[in-house]
C-alpha cells in the first residue's frame, strides 16, 4: 500500500479475529517504530512485543481505556525514557507501526496515553524509570471496513497558508 493511501484509509480498530499476525509481519512492524525519526536521535523508545493470551488478558485489564488488548493476537507496549523529547518520539513510533501493520492488513488502535496504564511496568518488568505511553493492540479485524471513510473537519477549516485564518485551498 503506498504511503498516502495507509493515511488515508487507517481507521481505529477495537474488534479483532483469533488469528494470529505472521511473526514477519510483526518484525516488520516493529522495525517501522525503531526507524521512526528521533528529535536528535535519541531515540528513547523501548517495544515490547507480548503475544502470550495470558500477558494480553492482564494488559487488557490494566488498562482502563482498552480492555479489547485482551482480545488481540499481539500487542506493543512502548516505554519512553523521561527525555525532553520522548513524548513526541514515542507517539511518533506508534503512528509508524500503526501505518506499517495497516499497509499489511493489521488493524490497531493506541490504548491509554501514560495515565491509566500504571500497572503495565509491573506486568512486564519495566522499569519505573521508564513511563509506559501506550499498549498498542494489532490484529485482523472482525469485519469489513470501509477505508477511508471518515469523518473529518474540511481541510479549509483546518489548514491555512502563511498566517492562521488566511484559506489554505
Amino acid at each position: 500500500m503506498e504511503a498516502f493511501e495507509a493515511v488515508r484509509t487507517v481507521l481505529a480498530v477495537r474488534e479483532y479475529q483469533d488469528k494470529p499476525v505472521p511473526p514477519s509481519v510483526v518484525h516488520k512492524i516493529v522495525e517501522a517504530g525503531r526507524l521512526t525519526g528521533s528529535a536528535m536521535n535519541a531515540q528513547p523508545w523501548h517495544f515490547i512485543v507480548v503475544e502470550s493470551r495470558e500477558t494480553l488478558g492482564r494488559l487488557g485489564a490494566a488498562a482502563t481505556s482498552g480492555p479489547y488488548v485482551a482480545q488481540a493476537p499481539l500487542a506493543v507496549v512502548v516505554a519512553v525514557e523521561r527525555t525532553k523529547f520522548a513524548l513526541s518520539d514515542g507517539s511518533r513510533a506508534i503512528q509508524s507501526m500503526m501505518l506499517a501493520a495497516w499497509a499489511d492488513g493489521v488493524a490497531s488502535n493506541w490504548v491509554g496515553f501514560v495515565d491509566g496504564l500504571s500497572g503495565v511496568n509491573s506486568i512486564l518488568g519495566i522499569p519505573n524509570t521508564l513511563d509506559v505511553l501506550a499498549i498498542v493492540p494489532f490484529g485482523y479485524p472482525t469485519r469489513r471496513l470501509g477505508k477511508g471513510k471518515k469523518q473529518r473537519t474540511p481541510l479549509a477549516q483546518v489548514a491555512h497558508r502563511e498566517r492562521y485564518g488566511q484559506p489554505f485551498a
